[in-house]
């Protein structure tokens, strides 16, 4: 049918990454997809990846850190046909993100209300800031 995407089979993690009231929150590299925007790290899931596996991978390649997957808060589809499955993720107090600046601009923590704010913010990340305001899920290590 005119007019319709084909199904898609890509997807991808967000790490969503919490300290105390503010969310870990990148500015991606000029040399990546949605150069200079705004989001939550994460990345696409390759062949064989378990969604935890591909989580501890990007975050390792984008910011030089060990996450530990805690679960998945919430499943969303991108406009072009992208399945994100987006995960909440425990950042060792230890561990410091150190960016990839081949992939990472900039680190910045971020309360849900000021990531809201931010005009550059990718629009999957106001989607699930409305869907976390919406009470769909909460923050909390378990529901």
């Amino acid at each position: 049918m005119a007019g319709c995407e084909p199904p898609s089979d890509r997807s991808g993690v967000v790490a969503v990454i919490r300290r105390d009231e503010r969310l870990l929150v990148i500015r991606r590299a000029q040399c990546v997809a949605a150069p200079g925007m705004l989001c939550f790290p994460g990345g696409g899931v390759e062949a064989g990846e378990s969604e935890p596996q591909t989580l501890v991978r990007e975050l390792r390649e984008e910011l030089n850190v060990r996450v530990l997957p805690v679960r998945r808060l919430w499943k969303s589809r991108t406009p072009w046909n992208v399945t994100l499955y987006w995960w909440l993720a425990d950042l060792p107090m230890h561990e410091r993100p150190a960016a990839n600046p081949a992939e990472v601009a900039a680190i910045h923590w971020y309360t849900p209300r000021e990531m809201a704010a931010l005009g550059d913010l990718l629009r999957s990340n106001h989607a699930f800031l409305a869907a976390l305001a919406g009470a769909e899920f909460t923050l909390e290590p378990r529901e």
